[in-house]
């Protein structure tokens, strides 16, 4: 069911760091990957946007990348704080949402949407973490063409070797070939998130446990200078979630994801980028 906008409340863009982070840091785990674009490289390609309620107190917040359609579009607090954001503040024609379940009439007051991704957001810290050894290596730019054919990613889509320089990864190689990695999506030292992600070992490698070692060393890694780790993980994917919770990786809530067009125009042309984001946006362990 759609959510009307309130109209008791007022929304702005934002673009005040020590605003943003306030609000961000009311549930910082939830908030983990927008910790880390408010700091990241690509910082000033994130439009931010606050609403607030009659008293002037803040309720939602929403961020959006920019970039080619569709760039993903974080919701966060009072469901109709973030339809109004998203009928006045952000409106994108096309847009990757990542939010609560709550969040779904808001989504859809002004956007057709596909059917939601069932998501698990998973947390680890010092106390809870439990390294899996094993021959992990880290891996650095001069890796990028090992990484990319491991991910099978063309020329037009693969990593830059920046990501390698920037990031933290770690993999493993069978016979000199690399048959598993995992990295990170966002690391901010400033507020002590770091997030996890394309975890991946070849379908021939499976079932040895690659995937935990490798994710073991870069969470040990991050662990080392940051208080919180995220990840990501499908909630219907069992393996994976068993994968993680051996690592000491503990679900702090469900989140959604899904595509969503404004409704201006035809549904249809998302098909293919649909198609092209569930194979390429989302690996796990298996």
């Amino acid at each position: 069911m759609a959510v009307a906008a309130r109209v008791d409340a007022t929304a702005r863009p934002v673009s005040d760091r020590r605003e943003i982070a306030s609000f961000l840091r009311t549930d910082r785990r939830y908030a983990a990957y927008a910790l880390g674009d408010l700091d990241g490289p690509n910082r000033h390609r994130v439009a931010w946007a606050m609403a607030h309620d009659a008293s002037g107190e803040p309720i939602a917040l929403a961020a959006h990348h920019e970039g080619l359609v569709p760039q993903p579009l974080f919701l966060m607090g009072d469901p109709d704080g973030c339809a109004l954001i998203l009928e006045r503040i952000l409106r994108p024609r096309d847009a990757y949402f990542l939010a609560a379940a709550e969040h779904a009439g808001a989504m859809a007051a002004t956007y057709e949407l596909d059917p939601p991704i069932a998501m698990l957001r998973m947390v680890a810290d010092a106390d809870t973490f439990t390294p899996f050894p094993g021959p992990a290596e880290r891996l650095g730019p001069a890796d990028v063409d090992e990484l990319n054919r491991l991910y099978q990613l063309g020329f037009r889509t693969g990593f830059p070797a920046s990501v390698l320089a920037d990031g933290i990864y770690y993999g493993i190689r069978v016979r000199g070939r690399l048959v598993s990695a995992a990295g990170t999506h966002v690391i901010n030292p400033v507020e002590g998130m770091g997030v996890v992600g394309n975890v991946m070992t070849h379908a021939d490698f499976r079932g040895h446990g690659f995937a935990k070692m490798v994710t073991s060393a870069v969470t040990g890694e991050l662990l080392d200078q940051l208080t919180d780790v995220a990840l990501n993980v499908h909630a219907d994917n069992g393996p994976a979630v068993a994968a993680y919770a051996r690592l000491g990786y503990r679900v702090h809530c469900p989140l959604e994801e899904r595509l969503g067009r404004r409704r201006t125009g035809g549904w249809g042309l998302m098909r293919p980028i649909r198609e092209a984001l569930r194979l390429t946006w989302q690996r796990e362990p298996r």
